[in-house]
């Protein structure tokens, strides 16, 4: 059987002020020529078809549009809600939708119920797992522990239930929207930290033949069973060198995985430059990035005068621009951010306390933190569904 993956289409997303509108329905129509030229038997989204709870309407209606396309391909499409989506909002009319082709599964209690598919050599299960917000999930699917990989592993322990009591022989995929170790992240994933812990074991998978992955923006191989497709456009300028792809895969009458990567259409390149402002404009290497979206980084000591003006003269699709002036660490200029640079949320709350009374918060403390933000986090995921 043939599988188109993809996800993390975020409709409605704009890119540092600039609609991807255009851009978003380019690579909708793309997957429709793809499905249709590669004779794909089933397309998996999976996570974050929009950008946000409630999109705007011009989102709305190109994912209407996609679903009649897809629709009349006629072949089937299995689709889970992210943590961008409102699961509610997206599930409306599932029932209806699922008569025409499209699986909406945005439904935890759900997640052992699959949609079944059959080729020449038996049936395919598929299994959708929406993204499991620990907090709220946790109940409802029976989870053993408070955090992801608790309510992920009872979601697959409903997955294995079901696929036991089918077939000998029937092979297996799921659909999860969820951060599994050794994956790459972005700039432009929105942050599903509980308790300082957001990754869950790839090994979480075990016992079936094929794990679509959505959340994060890099198309990557955790293992051969286990992928992530990737965002279609990039989102960020941190994903500058990723190539945007699907993956097209192929699971064969024993199980047997095997994915060819299938690149999306590109709107424009992104680079990002740096260095200090008139060597980015004299410079002749930087010749090939005048018609890309440019981040510059700009090193000067003081910041020169209207910098974004001079830089789009060169570089006119210039779109971002960050300080980062040579200076010795010792510097009392130095950048309260660059001292921020990678660091969680919950080391920059310890921080404060250890800078306002002179020593770190105890672990008592630091508990109270955690609890804090994760309350803030899941308040706002709440307020989304």
């Amino acid at each position: 059987m043939r599988l188109l993956h993809t996800s993390d289409w975020h409709l409605g997303r704009s890119f540092h002020r600039v609609g991807l509108l255009d851009a978003q329905r380019a690579f909708l129509a793309h997957l429709v020529d793809t499905v249709r030229e590669h004779a794909v038997d089933a397309v998996l989204v999976a996570g974050d078809v929009y950008d946000r709870a409630v999109p705007p309407l011009a989102a709305v209606e190109l994912f209407d549009e996609a679903l009649h396309r897809l629709a009349d391909t006629g072949v089937p499409v299995v689709m889970i809600s992210g943590n961008h989506d409102s699961a509610r909002r997206l599930g409306v009319g599932a029932g209806l939708l699922g008569r025409s082709g499209v699986h909406l599964r945005t439904d935890p209690a759900g997640c052992g119920t699959p949609v079944v598919l059959s080729d020449a050599h038996g049936d395919v299960a598929l299994y959708g797992l929406p993204y499991l917000e620990p907090a709220l999930v946790r109940t409802t699917i029976d989870a053993r522990g408070a955090g992801h990989a608790a309510v992920l592993e009872a979601a697959m322990d409903r997955v294995r239930a079901d696929l036991a009591g089918r077939p000998a022989g029937t092979r297996s995929v799921v659909l999860a929207h969820a951060f599994v170790a050794g994956g790459a992240a972005s700039d432009s994933e929105r942050d599903i930290t509980v308790g300082g812990v957001a990754a869950v074991p790839p090994e979480i998978f075990h016992g079936v033949d094929y794990a679509a992955l959505g959340h994060l923006h890099g198309c990557q191989t955790i293992t051969d069973r286990v992928r992530y497709s990737g965002s279609p456009l990039a989102y960020s300028f941190s994903e500058a060198t990723h190539r945007k792809t699907m993956w097209l895969i192929d699971l064969a009458a024993d199980g047997t995985v095997t994915g060819e990567r299938i690149d999306c259409p590109v709107p424009r390149p992104l680079a990002r430059i740096r260095g200090r402002l008139d060597e980015l404009l004299d410079d002749p290497a930087l010749d090939r990035h005048e018609d890309a979206w440019v981040e510059a980084t700009l090193t000067d000591p003081v910041r020169p005068k209207d910098p974004m003006t001079r830089l789009a003269a060169r570089f006119p699709h210039v779109l971002s621009l960050v300080l980062d002036p040579d200076r010795a660490p010792e510097d009392p200029l130095a950048s309260y951010a660059l001292r921020l640079r990678g660091r969680t949320d919950r080391q920059i709350a310890e921080d404060f306390v250890a800078h306002v009374r002179g020593e770190g918060p105890d672990a008592a403390e630091r508990a109270l933190l955690t609890d804090a933000l994760d309350t803030v986090r899941v308040a706002a995921a709440e307020g989304e569904r």
